[in-house]
């Protein structure tokens, strides 16, 4: 039997790690991904102790954080309030943390296959026999604990859930598992895809085979399954993508030339009305506050029209100085709002999960002395919205009432957290801007976002200022996409959205119950085996 070279694992463990973020876009090679983490179990299974176990997942997950986000270090060319090399080092200083995720999940897979032999069979020595002999129940407890890590990893320090592993399984048609598990199910069973490549190394064949029949079953149902069509007389939408850089966007100069482009694409009104789409903080405007703002873009807009456009919403407060009270600004929301042809705002979403150290600084008062500020320009942090929330496009020129959902940029990824359960909406809109990722930010955040639209049998659409911008049915197809550095439209009719599936009815707790049938599975495996 193989066995790894035993001076080399940490490095085998890295090496590894680093290889396996290349199964995420724009590399999508996942079959790379699966054969990584057939390697981090056969790390796993042969870590002498809980420190080996536990270096060992944190060492891989070193590797995968460091690839997979190296878009990061783009984002600190645009502030100038810091240097611009302390990009590399936030990618770096970041996944160091993230690593820890991966290894409490390899150090919990390691553990519970040591005490789960001991304490359900009697004999020294058997329960390493008997793993020589079967690996299946460490596979299940592995799928477990990495599930659990994501969940964590997504709601710990306001949490980050960039780049679930499941992610990686958009291509085989397997995510479509998401509609009952959730996203964090779906990376349980990218890690069963693994242990099944490493099974059939171990040659142990008929556990491999009794893994990878569900999942293949799994993938051909995904490949199957398409969203209704659309149904004639839905409404029609057009999604503007300008095309202006980060580099520009905050520009004076160049205030009036993007707001040409963005009409520009907008088209002319028609007799049918539409829903249009421009991306976050698309406008310079304190729209609620600047009425001159409202009627320019109500010019846009024919009878039935309605615009939905990110801005942003500016508070307030008095201070006193030298006797004299002014007003001062306090804060600032990232919302989007609904202008109406009469030039009137109908709604407004504010941003709830916000960007640390994008739109506020964590711990102020200790960072902004020594030189750190936020990435997005101002003085004043952004302050979080309520969350989920429906907001009404009102019934016009034939065209039904509509409730659309909002996510602003970074909240899509965000599983089991996008919808207003109880007002659930016709579709989701998530505004972003994605121009401070360079070329891999973009295409993964429009993965993640496909997810949810699978999760939740719900069409997403994506407005960006330099893509992606994208067209999602209720089965995570993007029907339509303008790429990166691109200007252009979108136009066609709104996807129809599918009824609640079971991840929307139960949320993540369809992902714990998940969890907790792989533990039990791995426990039953060892009393009818042991």
């Amino acid at each position: 039997m193989m066995q790894l070279p035993a001076r080399f694992p940490r490095l085998t463990a890295l090496l590894a790690g680093f290889v396996a973020a290349t199964g995420f876009e724009p590399l999508k090679l996942w079959p790379v991904t699966l054969a990584c983490f057939a390697l981090l179990l056969w790390l796993i299974e042969g870590a002498p102790t809980r420190r080996a176990a536990f270096t060992r997942g944190w060492l891989f997950g070193l590797g995968h954080f460091t690839l997979g986000l190296n878009w990061i270090a783009h984002a600190f060319t645009f502030q100038d309030a810091m240097p611009h090399w302390f990009g590399y080092g936030a990618v770096v200083l970041l996944s160091l943390y993230l690593a820890a995720y991966p290894g409490l999940a390899t150090l919990g897979a390691w553990w519970l296959s040591q005490i789960l032999p001991s304490r359900l069979r009697e004999g020294p020595g058997v329960g390493r026999a008997h793993r020589a002999r079967n690996n299946l129940p460490l596979i299940l407890l592995f799928a477990a604990t990495w599930l659990i890590s994501e969940y964590l990893r997504a709601l710990v320090f306001t949490g980050f859930a960039w780049n679930p592993l499941g992610v990686t399984l958009l291509p085989t048609g397997i995510t479509i598992a998401a509609t009952l598990i959730g996203t964090y199910g779906v990376s349980a069973l990218a890690i069963l895809a693994a242990g099944a490549i490493f099974l059939v190394i171990k040659r142990q064949f008929v556990p491999a085979a009794a893994i990878a029949v569900p999942l293949c079953a799994l993938a051909i149902w995904g490949q199957l399954t398409q969203a209704p069509p659309t149904p004639a007389g839905a409404p029609l939408i057009r999604v503007v993508q300008p095309n202006i850089g980060q580099d520009e966007k905050y520009s004076p100069e160049l205030e009036e030339a993007h707001f040409r482009t963005l009409a520009a694409l907008s088209g002319q009104p028609r007799p049918a009305p539409r829903l249009i789409f421009w991306p976050e903080a698309a406008i310079p405007a304190y729209l609620d506050m600047e009425p001159q703002w409202r009627a320019r873009l109500a010019s846009l807009l024919g009878p039935g029209d309605l615009l939905m456009t990110g801005a942003t919403k500016v508070y307030f407060k008095q201070v006193e100085k030298d006797g004299v009270i002014t007003n001062a600004l306090a804060g600032a929301a990232n919302s989007l709002f609904i202008v109406s042809p009469q030039a009137q705002l109908l709604g407004r979403y504010d941003k709830a999960h916000l960007v640390p150290y994008g739109e506020y600084l964590p711990m102020r008062a200790l960072l902004q002395p020594i030189g750190l500020s936020r990435l997005v320009p101002g003085d004043a942090d952004f302050w979080p919205g309520p969350g989920p929330q429906s907001l009404t496009l009102p019934a016009t020129l034939g065209r039904p009432q509509l409730s659309m959902g909002v996510q602003i940029c970074y909240e899509i990824i965000f599983s089991g957290q996008v919808i207003d359960a109880k007002n659930r909406p016709a579709f989701l809109f998530n505004p972003s801007n994605d121009a401070w990722f360079g070329s891999w930010g973009p295409v993964q955040h429009l993965a993640q976002a496909r997810l949810r639209a699978i999760e939740e049998g719900m069409p997403i659409i994506r407005s960006t200022p330099t893509g992606v911008s994208a067209v999602i049915d209720a089965r995570g197809h993007v029907q339509r996409a303008l790429g990166l550095h691109r200007a252009g439209y979108l136009e066609g009719a709104l996807p129809p959205a599918l009824p609640p599936t079971l991840f929307a009815h139960l949320g993540n707790w369809a992902s714990i119950l998940f969890m907790a049938l792989l533990a039990g599975l791995a426990i039953a495996i060892r009393r009818v085996k042991g």
